[in-house]
Protein backbone atom coordinates (compact mmCIF):
# COMPACT_ATOMS: atom_id res chain seq x y z
CA UNK A 1 0.00 0.00 0.00
CA UNK A 2 2.88 2.31 1.00
CA UNK A 3 4.69 1.72 -2.39
CA UNK A 4 1.54 2.39 -4.61
CA UNK A 5 1.01 5.74 -2.97
CA UNK A 6 4.85 6.47 -3.20
CA UNK A 7 4.48 5.45 -6.67
CA UNK A 8 1.11 7.69 -7.09
CA UNK A 9 2.51 10.84 -5.81
CA UNK A 10 6.02 10.67 -7.79
CA UNK A 11 3.76 10.77 -10.78
CA UNK A 12 1.95 13.54 -10.06
CA UNK A 13 4.77 15.58 -8.61
CA UNK A 14 6.14 14.80 -12.03
CA UNK A 15 3.34 15.74 -13.55
CA UNK A 16 3.09 19.11 -11.74
CA UNK A 17 6.78 19.63 -11.78
CA UNK A 18 6.70 19.37 -15.97
CA UNK A 19 3.68 22.54 -15.61
CA UNK A 20 6.12 24.50 -13.81
CA UNK A 21 8.87 24.49 -16.60
CA UNK A 22 6.44 24.79 -19.55
CA UNK A 23 5.97 28.37 -17.58
CA UNK A 24 9.07 29.49 -16.57
CA UNK A 25 7.69 32.95 -15.98
CA UNK A 26 6.42 31.39 -12.71
CA UNK A 27 9.76 30.85 -11.70
CA UNK A 28 11.18 34.17 -12.92
CA UNK A 29 8.27 36.43 -10.94
CA UNK A 30 8.68 34.20 -7.97
CA UNK A 31 12.43 35.23 -7.91
CA UNK A 32 12.79 38.75 -9.49
CA UNK A 33 10.64 40.18 -6.58
CA UNK A 34 12.62 38.91 -3.48
CA UNK A 35 15.68 39.36 -5.44
CA UNK A 36 14.62 43.11 -6.26
CA UNK A 37 13.58 43.71 -2.13
CA UNK A 38 17.40 42.52 -1.29
CA UNK A 39 19.05 44.75 -3.99
CA UNK A 40 16.71 48.01 -2.54
CA UNK A 41 17.45 47.33 0.62
CA UNK A 42 21.29 46.43 0.19
CA UNK A 43 22.02 49.86 -2.31
CA UNK A 44 19.08 52.40 -1.68
CA UNK A 45 18.52 51.78 1.84
CA UNK A 46 21.43 50.19 3.53
CA UNK A 47 23.38 53.02 3.95
CA UNK A 48 20.25 54.60 6.31
CA UNK A 49 19.63 51.91 8.29
CA UNK A 50 21.18 51.23 12.05
CA UNK A 51 21.49 47.45 12.35
CA UNK A 52 24.65 46.84 14.17
CA UNK A 53 26.15 44.69 11.56
CA UNK A 54 29.04 45.58 9.30
CA UNK A 55 27.46 43.45 6.45
CA UNK A 56 23.91 44.24 5.86
CA UNK A 57 23.62 41.74 2.89
CA UNK A 58 23.89 38.95 5.85
CA UNK A 59 21.58 40.85 8.20
CA UNK A 60 18.85 40.53 5.09
CA UNK A 61 19.24 37.41 4.20
CA UNK A 62 16.83 35.37 6.25
CA UNK A 63 13.75 37.83 5.55
CA UNK A 64 14.46 38.06 1.38
CA UNK A 65 14.18 34.02 2.19
CA UNK A 66 11.07 34.14 3.89
CA UNK A 67 9.25 36.83 1.30
CA UNK A 68 10.55 34.30 -1.60
CA UNK A 69 8.80 31.38 0.16
CA UNK A 70 5.44 33.11 0.66
CA UNK A 71 5.43 34.63 -2.76
CA UNK A 72 6.10 31.21 -4.02
CA UNK A 73 3.56 29.13 -2.56
CA UNK A 74 0.53 31.80 -3.52
CA UNK A 75 1.14 29.72 -7.04
CA UNK A 76 -0.02 26.28 -4.99
CA UNK A 77 -3.16 27.75 -4.90
CA UNK A 78 -3.18 28.78 -8.11
CA UNK A 79 -2.74 25.79 -9.68
CA UNK A 80 -4.32 23.82 -7.10
CA UNK A 81 -7.61 25.69 -8.27
CA UNK A 82 -7.10 25.42 -11.92
CA UNK A 83 -6.63 21.74 -11.43
CA UNK A 84 -10.21 21.81 -9.99
CA UNK A 85 -11.83 23.97 -11.83
CA UNK A 86 -10.62 21.95 -15.24
CA UNK A 87 -12.30 18.80 -14.04
CA UNK A 88 -8.92 17.04 -13.89
CA UNK A 89 -9.21 15.74 -9.87
CA UNK A 90 -12.58 14.01 -10.67
CA UNK A 91 -10.73 12.64 -13.85
CA UNK A 92 -7.94 11.33 -11.38
CA UNK A 93 -9.98 10.20 -8.56
CA UNK A 94 -12.01 8.01 -11.24
CA UNK A 95 -8.77 6.27 -11.57
CA UNK A 96 -6.97 3.57 -9.39
CA UNK A 97 -5.03 6.22 -7.51
CA UNK A 98 -4.29 6.70 -4.17
CA UNK A 99 -6.37 10.25 -3.38
CA UNK A 100 -3.88 11.51 -1.21
CA UNK A 101 -1.08 11.53 -3.90
CA UNK A 102 -3.11 14.64 -5.78
CA UNK A 103 -2.77 16.97 -3.47
CA UNK A 104 0.98 15.65 -2.84
CA UNK A 105 2.12 16.21 -6.28
CA UNK A 106 1.46 20.48 -5.59
CA UNK A 107 2.67 20.09 -1.91
CA UNK A 108 5.91 18.61 -2.89
CA UNK A 109 6.49 21.11 -6.47
CA UNK A 110 6.21 23.76 -3.78
CA UNK A 111 8.83 22.68 -2.36
CA UNK A 112 11.07 21.71 -5.20
CA UNK A 113 10.48 25.36 -6.96
CA UNK A 114 10.62 27.16 -3.57
CA UNK A 115 14.15 25.48 -3.16
CA UNK A 116 14.91 26.49 -6.35
CA UNK A 117 14.49 30.09 -5.77
CA UNK A 118 15.66 30.25 -2.55
CA UNK A 119 19.13 28.78 -4.32
CA UNK A 120 19.22 31.40 -6.82
CA UNK A 121 18.54 34.50 -3.97
CA UNK A 122 21.50 33.27 -2.20
CA UNK A 123 23.61 32.86 -5.04
CA UNK A 124 23.07 36.44 -5.97
CA UNK A 125 23.30 37.35 -2.41
CA UNK A 126 26.81 35.87 -2.62
CA UNK A 127 27.49 38.03 -5.43
CA UNK A 128 26.47 41.39 -3.51
CA UNK A 129 28.14 40.21 -0.45
CA UNK A 130 26.73 37.81 1.21
CA UNK A 131 29.06 35.38 3.16
CA UNK A 132 28.51 32.60 5.79
CA UNK A 133 30.51 31.40 8.66
CA UNK A 134 28.19 28.54 9.35
CA UNK A 135 29.39 24.85 8.86
CA UNK A 136 27.74 21.95 7.39
CA UNK A 137 25.73 21.09 10.08
CA UNK A 138 24.55 24.70 10.34
CA UNK A 139 23.78 24.67 6.42
CA UNK A 140 21.49 21.70 7.21
CA UNK A 141 19.88 23.03 10.19
CA UNK A 142 18.60 26.32 7.80
CA UNK A 143 17.51 23.82 4.86
CA UNK A 144 15.63 22.14 7.71
CA UNK A 145 13.70 25.10 9.15
CA UNK A 146 12.95 26.82 5.83
CA UNK A 147 12.07 22.93 4.62
CA UNK A 148 9.59 23.24 7.32
CA UNK A 149 8.47 27.00 6.64
CA UNK A 150 7.77 26.20 3.04
CA UNK A 151 5.35 22.40 3.88
CA UNK A 152 3.57 24.68 6.73
CA UNK A 153 2.54 27.79 4.51
CA UNK A 154 2.05 25.29 1.32
CA UNK A 155 -0.32 23.14 3.12
CA UNK A 156 -1.71 27.14 4.30
CA UNK A 157 -1.58 27.35 0.18
CA UNK A 158 -3.99 24.53 -0.10
CA UNK A 159 -6.83 25.59 1.53
CA UNK A 160 -8.16 28.73 -0.83
CA UNK A 161 -6.56 26.82 -3.57
CA UNK A 162 -9.69 24.20 -2.99
CA UNK A 163 -11.72 27.06 -1.58
CA UNK A 164 -11.86 29.91 -3.60
CA UNK A 165 -14.19 31.02 -5.94
CA UNK A 166 -11.85 32.91 -8.73
CA UNK A 167 -8.21 32.06 -9.30
CA UNK A 168 -7.21 35.70 -7.59
CA UNK A 169 -8.84 34.20 -4.21
CA UNK A 170 -6.79 30.98 -5.34
CA UNK A 171 -3.15 33.15 -4.24
CA UNK A 172 -4.24 36.40 -3.33
CA UNK A 173 -3.73 35.18 0.66
CA UNK A 174 -0.46 35.32 0.06
CA UNK A 175 -0.09 38.85 -0.19
CA UNK A 176 0.01 39.54 3.91
CA UNK A 177 2.43 36.87 4.18
CA UNK A 178 4.93 38.41 1.51
CA UNK A 179 4.61 41.49 3.71
CA UNK A 180 4.94 40.19 7.29
CA UNK A 181 8.73 40.13 7.10
CA UNK A 182 8.57 44.11 7.20
CA UNK A 183 6.89 44.43 10.77
CA UNK A 184 9.83 41.92 12.02
CA UNK A 185 13.76 41.61 12.78
CA UNK A 186 14.35 41.30 9.19
CA UNK A 187 15.47 44.83 8.06
CA UNK A 188 15.75 46.28 11.51
CA UNK A 189 16.25 45.19 14.91
CA UNK A 190 12.73 45.17 16.49
CA UNK A 191 14.11 47.90 19.37
CA UNK A 192 13.87 50.28 17.05
CA UNK A 193 10.26 50.30 16.86
CA UNK A 194 7.54 52.36 18.24
CA UNK A 195 5.94 50.04 21.49
CA UNK A 196 2.77 48.23 20.15
CA UNK A 197 4.57 47.76 16.42
CA UNK A 198 7.86 46.44 18.40
CA UNK A 199 5.25 43.97 20.60
CA UNK A 200 3.38 42.76 17.82
CA UNK A 201 6.96 42.47 15.96
CA UNK A 202 9.28 40.26 18.44
CA UNK A 203 5.74 37.92 18.84
CA UNK A 204 5.24 37.11 15.26
CA UNK A 205 6.50 33.74 13.93
CA UNK A 206 8.58 35.24 11.39
CA UNK A 207 11.13 37.30 13.72
CA UNK A 208 11.79 34.00 15.55
CA UNK A 209 12.69 32.09 12.02
CA UNK A 210 14.49 35.33 11.06
CA UNK A 211 16.28 35.73 13.96
CA UNK A 212 17.27 31.43 14.25
CA UNK A 213 18.22 31.29 10.53
CA UNK A 214 20.46 34.36 10.95
CA UNK A 215 22.26 33.13 13.64
CA UNK A 216 22.75 29.71 11.90
CA UNK A 217 24.80 31.81 9.20
CA UNK A 218 26.55 33.58 11.63
CA UNK A 219 27.57 30.63 13.54
CA UNK A 220 26.33 32.24 16.65
CA UNK A 221 24.30 30.89 19.65
CA UNK A 222 20.74 30.15 18.22
CA UNK A 223 19.00 30.40 21.57
CA UNK A 224 15.65 29.89 22.25
CA UNK A 225 14.89 31.15 18.39
CA UNK A 226 14.94 27.64 16.79
CA UNK A 227 12.72 26.28 19.38
CA UNK A 228 10.38 29.32 18.80
CA UNK A 229 10.83 28.81 15.12
CA UNK A 230 10.20 25.47 14.83
CA UNK A 231 7.29 25.82 17.09
CA UNK A 232 5.48 28.23 14.79
CA UNK A 233 5.96 26.15 11.65
CA UNK A 234 4.79 22.93 13.24
CA UNK A 235 1.72 24.46 14.53
CA UNK A 236 1.18 25.71 10.97
CA UNK A 237 1.77 22.95 9.62
CA UNK A 238 -0.79 20.80 11.70
CA UNK A 239 -3.28 23.25 11.81
CA UNK A 240 -3.18 23.90 7.72
CA UNK A 241 -2.97 20.01 6.85
CA UNK A 242 -6.30 19.60 9.01
CA UNK A 243 -7.97 22.37 7.05
CA UNK A 244 -6.51 21.60 3.79
CA UNK A 245 -7.47 17.79 4.18
CA UNK A 246 -11.36 18.81 5.62
CA UNK A 247 -11.47 21.10 2.69
CA UNK A 248 -10.06 18.47 0.28
CA UNK A 249 -12.87 15.52 1.46
CA UNK A 250 -15.58 18.45 0.86
CA UNK A 251 -14.77 19.43 -2.67
CA UNK A 252 -14.50 15.46 -3.82
CA UNK A 253 -17.47 13.67 -1.62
Amino acid sequence: MTRHVLGDTAVMLDRSIKHVTRSLDTIITVTIMPIAFLLLFRFVFGGAIQADTDNYTNYLMPGILLIAIASGISYTGFRLFMDMKSGIFERFHSMPIARSSVLWGHVLTSLVSNAISVAVIIGVGVVIGFRSSAGLLAWLAVAGVLTLFTLALTWLAVIPGLTASTPDGASAFSYPLVFLPFVSSAFVPTATMPGPLRAFAENQPVTAIVDAIRALFGQQPVGNDIWIALAWCSAILVVAYAFAMVAYRRRIA
